[in-house]
């Protein structure tokens, strides 16, 4: 599947495209765990580094070219569903101290 999206894409590309996906999706995962194991604090900076990152992650999907077969776009649907699950954590950290 890889070989697929990186047709046409340069090294680096490939390289922060990749990444970024790995590392939306590992976020993503580690917040799900993350959410049943921590105690909620007024400020977090974990999360906000995840919010960060991920959003980073979409912008970097959103820049990508649209040739990936729907795989781009499943991407994109995944990053802003956990961009969205980690807004809430936040609120809800915020709300629940």
């Amino acid at each position: 599947m890889w070989s697929e999206l990186k047709k046409g894409m340069s090294m680096h590309a490939q390289f922060l495209s990749l990444r970024h996906l790995k590392l939306a999706i590992l976020l993503g995962g580690a917040f799900a765990v993350g959410c049943g194991l921590t105690m909620a604090t007024a400020y977090q900076p974990h999360m906000q580094n995840a919010l960060a990152a991920l959003q980073n992650a979409r912008n970097e999907l959103a820049a990508a070219e649209s040739n990936k077969g729907g795989h781009r776009e499943r991407a994109l649907d995944l990053v802003d569903r956990a961009i969205d699950q980690v807004q809430q954590g936040i609120a809800f950290a915020a709300n629940n101290p």
